[in-house]
């Protein structure tokens, strides 16, 4: 065993967390028993981990935070079979089904995602890749919401080709989000319809295009310890820019319908093995934190940089105003990376 394991399998307390905080901030990767000793740390810990955890999440992002809002353009109607998802074909999740929503609906969700100072919008549809007629409408519209809000967007379409990256990027798609969700090694056991490598294919073709690459995955689904770390080394090893951590929301209707088994220290552990495992991308608390996290939300905030505003694809989220007051009674501020500054209060939003 390496000196640089030792500092987290043997040393106590917070100097281990620390040691480790110092090691990832001179460059140092995290090795694969070090993101173990992260999940298995006891909870009396905890507060040492996190505090160790903050200091690299502040070199890279001091105490900004970046806002998301997200648009389900597309419900339903999907023709995989993924475990742990409302919208697939073997869910009986009572949960609104329609096609891709009109132009009208998602400028108008674009000026919401203005309205809430969010950085980047988020269009998402429900689908194994989008047909010819969703890309030609994403691509028309996203070239109207450029024309009329300083904001970025990210497109969630499925499975892509180097055609459909390719159009994207032209009509002015900032990143792709596309999920390895789990593993390579669990993968099979949450979905069999496609695998890991055609999301890893799919990730290379947006690269390939030129856009920002946002994936991440789901906590909770039945994986095993060494599976999270694979993950959030497996999104290290791929470079992408945007991180979504989901801690599994088992909504009646789906084949995880009443599992997951997690608590909020143990979703705040994760959080800190994804920051220390990719210490200088964004990090966002995505779906599942206002159930899972619960009244520790505020301390997911100490490892991840990016939150969520709104609701999420089939489920409700945390009323925005509660968010706002959140990030206030931390003293972290809302940044939208250089885009114009917008007159309205996001205290004022409600809804």
């Amino acid at each position: 065993m390496s000196d640089q394991e030792l500092s987290v399998t043997q040393t106590p307390g917070t100097t281990r967390w620390h040691d480790l905080a110092e090691r990832t901030l001179a460059g140092e990767p995290l090795s694969f028993e070090q993101g173990l000793a992260i999940l298995r740390s006891p909870d009396i810990e905890l507060l040492d981990l996190m505090s160790a955890c903050y200091r690299v999440r502040h070199h890279h992002f001091g105490n900004r935070v970046q806002l998301y809002f997200l648009m389900n353009a597309k419900s339903g109607l999907c023709p995989e079979d993924c475990s742990y998802c409302s919208q697939s074909k073997v869910s009986d999740a009572e949960i609104p089904k329609y096609n891709l929503l009109n132009e009208e609906k998602l400028l108008e969700g674009a000026r919401l995602a203005a309205e809430r100072k969010a950085k980047t919008y988020c269009i998402v549809i429900s689908a194994r890749g989008p047909s010819e007629r969703e890309i030609e409408t994403v691509t028309t519209i996203v070239r109207k919401i450029k024309d009329q809000y300083p904001i970025k967007i990210c497109a969630c379409l499925g499975l892509l080709d180097d055609d459909q990256a390719r159009r994207l990027k032209e009509a002015g798609v900032d990143r792709v989000n596309h999920n390895l969700n789990s593993s390579e090694n669990y993968y099979g056991e949450i979905c069999t319809t496609h695998g890991f490598s055609d999301r890893v294919e799919t990730l290379r073709a947006v690269r390939d295009a030129g856009m920002e690459l946002c994936s991440g995955g789901i906590i909770g689904m039945g994986e095993k310890d060494e599976d999270v770390v694979d993950m959030a080394f497996s999104l290290r090893d791929i470079g992408v820019e945007s991180i979504p951590v989901n801690f599994l929301n088992a909504i009646d209707g789906t084949p995880l319908e009443g599992s997951s088994g997690l608590n909020p220290r143990y979703c705040l552990k994760a959080l800190a093995l994804f920051r220390f495992a990719n210490p200088d991308r964004e990090l966002r608390i995505a779906g599942g934190r206002e159930i899972h996290l619960r009244t520790l939300q505020p301390m997911g905030l100490y490892a991840a940089n990016s939150l969520f505003v709104g609701d999420y694809l089939t489920t409700k989220g945390q009323a925005p105003v509660e968010d706002y007051r959140m990030l206030e009674d931390l003293g972290f501020e809302v940044c939208r990376d250089g885009l114009p500054e917008l007159q309205a209060d996001p205290l004022t939003v409600i809804g």
